[in-house]
């Protein structure tokens, strides 16, 4: 009787290897697969559920300040709206003072004229004589 246990107890020795040998294989199996799909996600420019949601809560975020970025420009227009009639009798007071200056604007304008020539006459001399790095 001896014999028969000692048999069975060889068996089941050989099983539990073979089931742990087995457990080994399964795990490394299932981190081929993991690593598969991983590359499988990267390739393809997938985002992980958390990086989604952080760029969705930043997008509300600024969908916010731009909301209230409108209400106060519609604030500030009616606001102007409101002030520009009082404002227009002293535009054009502004304006006559300005025309003398449009046209002292325009000699300058002349005068400019000028100089671009004489710069160019002076780039010639520039030219014919040799610089520092020649």
């Amino acid at each position: 009787m001896q014999t028969r246990s000692r048999l069975f107890d060889d068996l089941a020795r050989m099983a539990n290897g073979a089931l742990s040998a087995a457990s080994g294989v399964r795990t490394e199996v299932q981190q081929l697969v993991n690593q598969q799909f991983e590359r499988f996600i990267a390739d393809r420019d997938l985002v992980t559920r958390e990086e989604f949601e952080a760029v969705e809560a930043m997008a509300a975020k600024a969908r916010q300040a731009q909301d209230a970025l409108e209400a106060r420009v519609k604030e500030l227009e009616a606001k102007l709206a409101d002030s520009a009639p009082a404002k227009t009798a002293s535009a054009k007071s502004a304006r006559a003072k300005t025309a003398p200056k449009r046209k002292a604007a325009t000699g300058d304008r002349r005068r400019g004229a000028t100089t671009a020539r004489r710069s160019t006459g002076r780039s010639r001399k520039s030219e014919e004589t040799p610089g520092k790095d020649e």
